[in-house]
């Protein structure tokens, strides 16, 4: 299929906008042959509801014609769901109808098949909602599958409302050897259905192992509140496009029945819940090329696509995640793919469909040392020590972990091609002389990051040991690790030991078995030229200790520490993390019981630009760009 010219349908009236509308339903429920994508036709949907709110064509309940046996009337009716399209509009339905913010919702897929209702040995579908067509017929073909598990149909001794439809898994390993009755394969799961349920006699089908699925609406439920939804969605979101099922959104309703029901409903459609439909942000176009970017460890790739619009915004480029994700699905350049953009996420591949022309998009040699790659599923990696790239991208997130935030990748690019760095033991080690070298900078600029590159030399061991870009393991799995074990011991601490810590496993354990042991001279050395913040091992916040006349008042620095996550003290002890100074080169009491108790020590103004994210902020006159001046 082709994706429609947007800018063509904006231009038609109501009445040819329904005359569409007409025409492709005829062909995707009469014909079983989807001439657009859902998405287009959703996308025209919205534009007739824009013209013509009020046109009955916009609530009309659609249906594959199916062969059957007889008509049943539904009691109550199976009302189709009012739809929105973003996830703004979704809110805005909620808001308007829980009774507070606290409601629960639940959260559900939207299957993309037809809806049927099981009760007394009877299959009926939903038909136009208010009169259904009896498909008992079709029941040796049909597994029922609920929460408890799955189980042939026939056998099922309770009412079931649900979708009957064709498992992704089925029609990619099943359906690949079945022929329709014209004696060839069908083209994809809905074509399958719609011809499968206009069968008068599923003989043939029967005899060619055909399997459909009915999944109890109910199978797959989460929970969420009003308030929560925003925060909650992209999780449910991902959690169920794992789901084996063909779905073409999400339907949310409130969690409590009686409350629901109380609402009532209109004419075409229940109150107390709404569909969401992915169309709103997904459209299928063509996938030109596949460009291979540096993360990192791996390769990753990224889609250059036919463009298209999503929500206002023109897509060209849309993220394929990795190696895996393109092998399973089989996404070779020349192929449709469907692309989503929800929010402000990058644009990514939900799933392809294969073109009449395809070209294998995978690459063998590394684009920038020339070494050949290594398939590490889910990731392509280059193993070479050596590549430029690949350092870049393994140093760039050691600097964000360790938290040099104002060093970005092109003037890290820079330090390492003019300055031969390649490690931050050698980032830490550099001058404001070797900064000031550099293209681009002058003299504010040098001291502003030099200033930031001193100041991370007081760290916390979680962010040191996040910064060594062992692979799985983060700033919270560091410090989850770190309250079991400190860094010395860690050090010494072997893999079957590490696996028994919540949340690391056998694979995390060898990971930071191998790269403290491979990386010892290079943690020596890091050691060597930072300050590592106490941690206290038991969950608690790092306790920082003042000393000395500072510029402002004692309670203003206390609260930026608490903001910062520190627990601000009036005493050194033994348990105190860091104590900040004034003046590191006057000796206080408090400097002589740090230095006897081995607590660190760190100036003030080093400490205010580590945390300088939590200072409130003055209003100050635009200074100009000042010339640097080095002492020798």
């Amino acid at each position: 299929m082709t994706p429609i010219d947007y800018s063509y349908y904006r231009t038609l009236t109501a009445k040819e906008l329904e005359e569409k509308i007409r025409y492709f339903n005829s062909r995707y429920w009469n014909d079983s042959d989807a001439e657009i994508s859902d998405d287009d036709f959703d996308f025209i949907t919205r534009l007739l509801a824009e013209k013509d709110p009020e046109n009955l064509l916009l609530s009309q309940v659609n249906s594959p014609g199916v062969a059957a046996a007889s008509t049943i009337r539904h009691d109550p009716p199976m009302l189709s769901l009012d739809k929105v399209y973003s996830l703004p509009e979704l809110e805005s339905w909620v808001e308007k109808t829980v009774r507070s913010p606290e409601e629960e919702l639940l959260v559900q897929p939207k299957f993309d098949g037809i809806s049927v209702l099981w009760e007394n040995g009877v299959l009926s579908t939903r038909g136009d909602g208010i009169t259904g067509q009896v498909v008992t017929a079709k029941v040796p073909l049909i597994d029922l599958e609920t929460i408890e598990g799955v189980i042939p149909l026939a056998e099922c001794p309770h009412a079931v409302l649900g979708e009957l439809l064709i498992r992704t898994d089925d029609f990619q390993n099943l359906y690949s050897k079945i022929i329709n009755a014209n004696g060839r394969p069908f083209k994809n799961s809905r074509n399958a259905i719609g011809g499968i349920m206009s069968l008068k006699d599923i003989s043939s089908m029967l005899a060619q192992h055909a399997r459909l699925t009915m999944v109890d609406y109910s199978i797959f439920s989460r929970k969420t509140t009003a308030n929560h939804l925003h925060n909650d969605w992209q999780m449910i979101l991902d959690e169920i496009e794992e789901l084996p099922y063909p779905m073409d959104g999400l339907v949310v309703k409130l969690a409590d029945g009686e409350y629901m029901r109380s609402l009532g409903n209109t004419v075409h459609h229940p109150r107390g819940q709404i569909a969401f439909k992915f169309s709103g942000v997904r459209r299928t176009t063509k996938l030109l090329g596949v460009t291979w970017s540096f993360g990192k460890n791996c390769l990753t790739p990224v889609a250059e696509l036919a463009p298209i619009e999503i929500n206002g915004t023109t897509i060209r480029r849309a993220t394929l995640h990795n190696l895996q994700n393109i092998l399973t699905r089989d996404i070779q350049i020349g192929d449709m793919v469907t692309v989503e953009r929800a929010g402000d996420v990058i644009p990514k591949i939900i799933k392809s469909e294969p073109g009449t022309e395809r070209k294998d998009c995978l690459i063998t040699h590394c684009p920038c040392c020339g070494s050949e790659l290594v398939h590490d599923l889910p990731e392509l990696r280059c193993v070479n020590p050596e590549c430029l790239e690949t350092r870049l991208q393994n140093l760039l997130a050691a600097v964000r972990n360790i938290g040099i935030e104002r060093l970005g990748e092109p003037n890290l690019r820079k330090i390492m091609t003019d300055l031969n760095v390649r490690t931050l033991p050698q980032l830490f080690n550099l001058s404001m002389l070797d900064i000031y070298s550099l293209d681009g900078f002058q003299g504010t600029s040098t001291q502003n990051l030099y200033r930031e590159i001193q100041a991370a030399r007081t760290v916390p061991a979680c962010k040191l040991l996040a910064a060594l870009n062992i692979k799985g393991i983060g700033p919270n799995i560091a410090r989850t690790i770190l309250k079991k074990y400190s860094l010395a011991q860690l050090r010494e601490a072997q893999p079957e030991e590490l696996a028994q810590i919540e949340g690391i496993g056998p694979e995390r354990a060898k990971s930071v078995y191998e790269t403290l042991r491979d990386q010892a001279s290079i943690l020596d050395e890091l050691l060597s030229c930072i300050t590592l913040v106490s941690d206290t091992g038991d969950g608690s916040a790092p306790k920082i200790c003042f000393t000395g006349k500072m510029p402002e008042k004692r309670a203003w620095y206390e609260q930026i520490a608490k903001n910062a996550g520190y627990l601000p003290v009036d005493s050194v002890t033994e348990s105190t993390s860091l104590l900040v100074t004034s003046n590191p080169d006057q000796i206080s009491g408090k400097t002589a019981d740090a230095k006897r108790l081995g607590v660190p020590i760190q100036s003030l103004n080093l400490w205010l630009d580590s945390v300088r994210t939590f200072v409130p902020k003055k209003e100050e006159p635009e200074a100009e760009e000042e010339q640097l001046t080095f002492d020798f």
